[in-house]
């Protein structure tokens, strides 16, 4: 099933039509009848591997070092 909301009528019902899209119903945005953008759930991310080794690497590893770690390693 497909939804279609004006802009102006979607500002009204906004928490619907995520709902809508949330539960796998397209949902389409459009203005003056003409379509513009379509509602659809973000997809999550897998966790990254490193390498060909199956374990997993916390986010923060990739963060920047600050400046007395940096100096530390030169």
């Amino acid at each position: 099933m497909t939804i279609t909301c004006n802009v102006a009528e979607a500002k009204a019902q906004l928490s619907r039509l995520l709902d809508a899209a949330l539960a796998g119903e397209e949902v389409v945005l459009a203005r003056a009848g003409t379509p513009l953008v379509r509602l659809v759930p973000v997809q999550r991310v897998p966790a990254r591997e490193l390498g060909f080794l199956p374990m997993s690497m916390p986010d923060e590893r990739f963060d920047p070092i600050d400046g007395d770690d940096l100096a530390a390693w030169s």
